[in-house]
């Protein structure tokens, strides 16, 4: 395979990757059973695959494998951004949930800048600030949300899914680089699920043919397929270029809504959502080069 050829793999198995990583919200809706129950099966099922995947090509080292108590954890906030992100869908936009989630780099870097010494940089703060007009924009600056109590809801959910998401993404920068991703992702997914698992119980929820048929599609697509094909994108891309094509989830989400669920958005809106994802995507190459930098440093 020539580098060009293997390098555009690479590239669709990211793009693609984050393509299914955006379709767990309209599988949840078209499933019509708690959310609860769609983080469970999407966990489970995910964490299911990547065992009989990795059994199945020899890997059994990284099945019987402990994980560490830190992988165990970023599993619970795994489970917590699932569920709180679906629950919010319950009552507000797709695109307003996605978008205030993918405030989750911005908090994370603010985050680290205090816990974990990573200092931000003027440019680092320029792009949080312009991360949070866009969050204005989609709200069209009325942040009045008295008489809208069903989409203040939605948002205080999408609020915890985004914190939960940045700690996902601060606690899986802490673990040690020896545990393999794969066992980290199914370990996670299945932490997740356990943590699901009483709460399933609890709804106590009667589920017909068709609704098992999208709880699979749950664990099959956004779960086991979109982690794999991250996992394969991981192993060449450059971190930008990853975290870049990351960003089509949150387009993807819009789309989604937009087409299946007529969930349309302003100029002023769709002006929000791109300046988020412009935001986003110009930390992730900021970072890359920032770490580029380090190692230029330390290397003799």
């Amino acid at each position: 395979m020539s580098p060009v050829s293997g390098s555009g793999v690479f590239v669709l198995s990211a793009a693609f990757s984050a393509i299914f990583m955006g379709t767990i919200g309209a599988i949840s809706l078209y499933a019509g059973v708690g959310a609860e129950t769609v983080t469970f099966y999407r966990l489970f099922i995910g964490a299911l695959l990547m065992a009989v995947y990795l059994l199945a090509s020899g890997q059994h080292k990284k099945v019987f494998v402990w994980p560490g108590a830190k992988v165990l954890l970023t599993g619970a906030f795994l489970a917590g951004f699932v569920m709180f992100y679906i629950m919010a869908l319950d009552y507000t936009s797709m695109a307003n949930a996605v978008m205030v989630m993918y405030l989750a780099p911005v908090t994370a870097s603010v985050a680290a800048h205090f816990l974990l010494g990573e200092r931000l940089t003027s440019a680092s703060i320029g792009l949080i600030g312009f991360a949070l007009l866009g969050f204005a924009m989609m709200m069209e600056f009325n942040f009045n949300l008295s008489g809208r109590a069903e989409e203040a809801v939605g948002l205080a959910f999408a609020l915890c899914a985004m914190l939960c998401y940045a700690a996902f993404m601060l606690t899986n920068r802490t673990i040690d680089d020896r545990i393999h991703v794969l066992s980290r992702s199914g370990y996670q997914m299945l932490a997740g699920a356990l943590c699901m698992l009483p709460l399933m119980l609890l709804q106590d929820t009667t589920i017909t043919g068709t609704q098992w048929g999208w709880l699979v599609a749950a664990g099959v697509v956004p779960g086991f397929l979109a982690i794999m094909l991250a996992v394969i994108a991981l192993k060449a891309l450059p971190a930008a270029t990853f975290g870049t094509l990351a960003y089509l989830e949150p387009i993807t989400v819009v789309a989604i809504a937009w087409v299946l669920f007529d969930q349309s958005l302003s100029s002023l809106q769709l002006s929000g959502c791109a300046l988020i994802i412009l935001s986003g995507i110009a930390q992730a190459v900021l970072l890359n080069r920032q770490a580029g930098v380090q190692e230029a440093t330390v290397s003799p």
